[in-house]
């Protein structure tokens, strides 16, 4: 795809846009059982009430968006592209993701800065998850990289995702964590991992499919990023339950389409190893 073609798709540049700042340290929720904090409530009704006054009718179609009921991915494949590389948009040899995995596409700021083909993709976020890996600046080879992460089949925690309608170019978001054995008991003591300090990934993507916009592989452009660590050593009161869960809102990217966009969520271990993850799926509203 060449750059006049991109820059109608994604007029923007959001290569200066980090993620909201504040966002990285995110702290441990504990929440006693069927307690809702007022205040979170009432924000809720109101975003609720605000999304329904003012989102077309295409977008208010769409009620339900979160990874209930979704089949947990076995693999995380995270495509990295240099905005230099106008051809690695285009590349047929690009690495499909299997069915039962999620595929990330993160685009890194080039060379050329905001006369990069790319540019109007690229993120420090990607940056931001390059450097988390650990990846040396000459992994790229022809402006391509990909890293795939297996996740376990037996994973000690699930994860939940979802978001909301956007308003006023923000979307709420939130992921959740649960050990497998607290998921699965009635209220009983649960047999969680042992207890250590666990990162969090949450990602605003936009699905680009397969055919479209000059690409032949579908894509999930990362379009924002929330990244944070939960520390699971801490001692529980007896009436407190473990309960891992953040809601943030997240910018819209410019030239972002708001009916592509959707979330995807993991948990690593302190190594970089990814435990669990989920991805999030629209439901249209019934009449």
């Amino acid at each position: 795809m060449n750059r006049p073609a991109l820059l109608r798709l994604f007029p923007h540049s959001s290569a200066h846009t980090p993620a909201l700042a504040g966002m990285r340290a995110w702290p441990r929720l504990r929440t006693a059982p069927g307690l809702l904090r007022g205040h979170a409530a009432l924000m809720a009704l109101f975003c609720t009430a605000l999304a329904a006054m003012c989102l077309p009718r295409a977008a208010l179609a769409l009620s339900y968006c979160a990874s209930d009921g979704q089949a947990a991915p076995m693999a995380l494949v995270e495509r990295f592209i240099s905005a230099d590389c106008a051809a690695c948009w285009s590349e047929p040899a690009t690495l499909s993701a299997p069915a039962n995995s999620v595929a990330i596409d993160w685009v890194l700021p080039g060379s050329q800065g905001d006369d990069a083909p790319l540019s109007a993709i690229a993120s420090r976020d990607a940056q931001a998850r390059w450097q988390a890996l650990g990846l040396p600046a000459n992994a790229l080879v022809q402006g391509r990289y990909t890293h795939s992460s297996a996740l376990p089949a037996h994973a000690p925690y699930t994860v939940r995702v979802a978001h909301g309608l956007p308003v006023n170019d923000y979307i709420g978001t939130s992921i959740e964590a649960k050990a497998v054995d607290e998921a699965a008991s009635a209220g009983g003591a649960a047999n969680a991992p042992a207890p250590a300090e666990h990162a969090v990934w949450l990602l605003l993507v936009e699905h680009i499919p397969a055919g479209t916009e000059g690409t032949p592989v579908a894509r999930n452009i990362a379009r924002n990023s929330l990244q944070g660590a939960w520390n699971m050593r801490e001692q529980l009161l007896k009436n407190e339950q473990p309960r891992f869960y953040e809601a943030r809102p997240m910018q819209l990217a410019p030239g972002a389409q708001a009916t592509r966009l959707g979330v995807v969520g993991w948990l690593q271990d302190a190594s970089g190893a990814v435990l669990a993850a989920a991805r999030s799926r629209c439901e249209e509203a019934t009449p």
